[in-house]
């Protein structure tokens, strides 16, 4: 009987033991860690972010992911950061900053008392160290810093960078991940000549106000407060948890079992706007949609001016932004988009006018004009958008062919040129208008360097090389506002329009401010419930 007995509770603790086990796998992160199954969003210490996938390696020196950025962007310092949703930089790590006369020599001077989270100082060494680290890893951000010839740490508060010629975007390029200052110890931890790559894939060393706690992959990564960053953030903890399904994510932002929701499409971003816990912040992004127009290896008719200004006035912008991408776009407004210091409000901007675009091809002689339209497979939405513009042309007389080749092909044909109308996408490694500016239009740079267009113009080559060789920022503004006007006029492109950064979010999250030279990231420590 005692034996019948015994089977039979063991039986009751095995289901019991099941029954737990069920309910677990379906747990958010904070109840698998002890808190009684309460949701992670509740507690206003703490943010709960949905996300779609793991991240790979979180080593600054090493990923060029947006995805692993969220992540190391927090946990880490820079000599310099972006200045709220602006892409001009404010003082981090170093309170003040010179530059030689010649652009070839930066002087920072650090803010003292700042401690990585195990407590040790930052220096000037700590910053010296770290950047001779990245180029010794010489991974893809190494790439960035290639005209750094000197690092020195002059004294403990004063680092001193020697490039090999000027290069004014360089303090830029300081506030983006890659400029993030590692803990020297992680040396401590390297293993066959890796510079510790191995352990920090998988770990934080900065300064930032938050720290890797936990990554339980394939469900979470929880950060945690740095007790020894410079500035106390409002939460105690930030998990970014797994949900791989849309449908999911926008089930668990209704309910509230999260606070972010960073994988809902387009297509279903409507349904989020009919909750009433939750929002959708809508901002321009710096990545941009546009056709090259062949203008000197192309039809010849595109070698004339009114014929590429007719093509401008030809496209139904709002509409295609529509058909596109769901009305989430912004029509550009000159080459610098908005959001990127240099970009001109008042440039012109071309408006849908068939019965102008119709003028300026009389008036160039032009008539039953063939042109081909390259595209490739690399994004899902240009079919739609070739289409399109197809019908838009065709509404001024134009015939045009679509060319739909694989990506590699269409890559190689733009560099070439051997097109004569392209659709292209672009968006800016560091947050000065050298991105756009000297890329698209100086003459040296044509094909796939950025030039895609094969646009020259002696004036505009003069303007852009001198704005790039300056360090005084309005001088160089006036000289690409200048030039701005210029190809605006000349119309090398077709400027479509921005894409719109689009995040899905509970109404209680506070301080959330957009930078889109940090896009999919977050200033955790400026953030509140």
């Amino acid at each position: 009987m005692k034996r019948k007995l015994s089977l039979l509770l063991v039986a009751v603790m095995i289901l019991a033991l099941l029954s737990a086990c069920v309910k677990n796998s379906n747990a958010t992160p904070s109840s698998s860690e002890g808190t009684k199954g309460s949701n992670a969003s509740n507690g206003k210490d703490v943010l709960t972010i949905a996300t779609t996938a793991d991240q790979g390696t979180l080593d600054p020196a090493v990923t060029m992911d947006n995805s692993a950025w969220k992540l190391t962007y927090p946990a880490y310092e820079r000599l310099v950061e972006y200045d709220g949703g602006s892409t001009k930089v404010k003082p981090g790590l170093a309170k003040e900053w010179k530059v030689s006369k010649d652009g070839k020599t930066w002087t920072f001077t650090l803010n003292e008392g700042h401690k990585f989270a195990d407590g040790t100082p930052v220096d000037a060494q700590a910053v010296q160290k770290s950047f001779e680290r990245l180029k010794k890893v010489a991974k893809g951000p190494s790439e960035v810093y290639s005209l750094v010839s000197e690092i020195k740490a002059e004294n403990p508060t004063t680092i001193t960078f020697k490039l090999k010629e000027n290069f004014p975007p360089f303090l830029s390029t300081l506030a983006a991940n890659y400029g993030s200052i590692v803990n020297p110890k992680v040396m401590d931890h390297e293993q066959n000549g890796d510079a510790g790559q191995n352990y920090l894939a998988t770990t934080t060393m900065g300064s930032g106000p938050y720290k890797l706690a936990k990554w339980k992959k394939g469900e979470y990564v929880r950060l945690d407060q740095n007790k020894y960053a410079a500035k106390k953030p409002a939460f105690k903890k930030v998990y970014f948890k797994i949900v791989a399904d849309p449908s999911a994510q926008r089930l668990q932002l209704e309910k509230g079992e999260i606070d972010i929701a960073e994988g809902i499409p387009v297509d279903q971003i409507n349904s989020v706007k009919k909750m009433k816990n939750a929002t959708i912040l809508q901002e321009p992004s710096l990545l941009v949609e546009y056709v090259y127009v062949n203008s000197s290896k192309g039809n010849k008719a595109l070698q004339n001016k009114k014929v590429r200004q007719a093509l401008n006035y030809a496209i139904d912008y709002d509409k295609l932004i529509d058909a596109v991408q769901q009305g989430y776009g912004t029509q550009m407004r000159g080459p610098i988009p908005k959001g990127l210091w240099g970009h001109d409000g008042q440039a012109q901007q071309y408006k849908y006018d068939k019965a102008k675009a119709k003028s300026l091809l009389k008036e160039a002689g032009v008539s039953n004009l063939s042109l081909d339209l390259l595209y490739s497979d690399n994004k899902t939405w240009w079919e739609t958008e070739a289409l399109t513009i197809q019908s838009n042309l065709k509404d001024i007389g134009i015939k045009v062919n679509l060319k739909k080749v694989a990506y590699a092909t269409s890559r190689e044909m733009i560099d070439k040129g051997d097109f004569d109308l392209a659709l292209g996408m672009w968006s800016p490694d560091f947050g000065d208008p050298y991105a756009f500016m000297n890329y698209w239009f100086d003459s040296k740079n044509f094909g796939l360097a950025g030039n895609r267009a094969f646009y020259k113009n002696n004036t505009v080559d003069q303007k852009l090389r001198k704005a790039a060789t300056l360090n005084d920022e309005k001088k160089r503004e006036a000289l690409y506002q200048e030039a701005q006007r210029m190809v605006i006029d000349d119309a090398p492109y077709i400027l479509l329009y921005q894409k719109d950064f689009l995040l899905p979010m509970s109404k209680g999250v506070k301080g959330f401010v957009y930078n889109p030279m940090l896009e999919s990231m977050y200033n955790l420590g400026d953030m509140s419930k």
